[in-house]
């Protein structure tokens, strides 16, 4: 199939194009100025399409002062709406047949464990970006398939995470946030990029998945894992008071998480290659 991809150089992009031309997809991705010129234009780059992978977005992990905000959030659904318009006006013959977007499970509660059922939302700016980014995407055409793969943090090699963790880690100074007993759902690069090749090639996968490891660990967990991992000590504690400082009030992102559940990828065959921290933390660093 030929496929377009926005955020096609970033990480995300980088791997998950890997991934379906490995299985014989053809992919090419879309500028950032065609995302944001005439609508006209980006039809025309859109035009016998087969699928359309969107995953642009500025980084949520920064200061959220208003101008960071209004970018976080235009970065995400501007682009969005300007994609379901551009192939709203092409004819049903041109069309992509199917769109597959990244969402975030920051727009669940935290505190609480959600399945794709879940309705109940963050009540803050987090919550607020996931709705109106998922919201926009009711612009499609109803001839058009829609998955929206609500993502934990990806783990791996280049992941960004991983090379935050790196350092403190391997210099003896990792530990965990705050009381640790926070949620830490995560799934491996390898999954993401297999479950973005799973949607574009099945039929039928329609609407919300989340897309996290079916094994749910908390963050003093994910700590001790990757201190024996490394044969490092973790008994340190990195306080949330230090963390605002630091990002704000972005620091929510890591002092506070909901638990998430997987439950409608399993149930439709979706087989996670790396379900465990363990497993993931091995292919990571050996």
């Amino acid at each position: 199939m030929n496929i377009k991809i926005s955020g096609s150089s970033g990480y995300l992009g980088t791997i998950i194009s890997d991934e379906l031309i490995k299985s014989g997809h053809r992919t090419e991705g879309i500028s950032r100025n065609t995302l944001y010129g005439p609508i006209e234009q980006l039809a025309n780059e859109l035009k016998d399409t087969d699928a359309v992978i969107h995953l642009a977005g500025a980084p949520i992990l920064q200061r959220w002062t208003e101008e960071n905000k209004r970018e976080i959030l235009d970065s995400r659904v501007v682009t969005a709406r300007n994609l379901a318009s551009a192939i709203m006006r092409l004819d049903i013959e041109h069309r992509p047949r199917k769109v597959v977007s990244a969402s975030g499970i920051s727009i669940f509660a935290p505190g609480k464990t959600h399945t794709e059922k879940s309705t109940e939302y963050d009540k803050g700016f987090l919550g607020e970006v996931g709705k109106q980014w998922e919201k926009v995407w009711e612009l499609l055409p109803g001839d058009v398939e829609l998955t929206i793969f609500r993502m934990a943090a990806v783990l791996g090699k280049k992941s960004h995470a991983i090379k935050k963790m790196n350092l403190p880690f391997k210099m003896g100074v990792g530990g965990k946030v705050g009381s640790g007993k926070q949620p830490f759902p995560f799934i491996h690069e390898t999954d993401v990029a297999r479950a973005y090749t799973w949607a574009i090639e099945k039929p039928q996968t329609k609407g919300l998945y989340i897309l996290a490891a079916p094994n749910q660990i908390s963050n003093a967990e994910f700590t001790q894992a990757m201190a024996k991992t490394l044969n490092r000590p973790a008994v340190t504690t990195v306080p949330a008071f230090a963390l605002k400082l630091i990002y704000g009030q972005a620091a929510t992102l890591l002092i506070k998480s909901p638990a998430v559940h997987p439950e409608k990828l399993l149930a439709e065959g979706f087989h996670f290659k790396y379900e465990n921290i363990e497993q993931t933390l091995e292919q990571i660093y050996h």
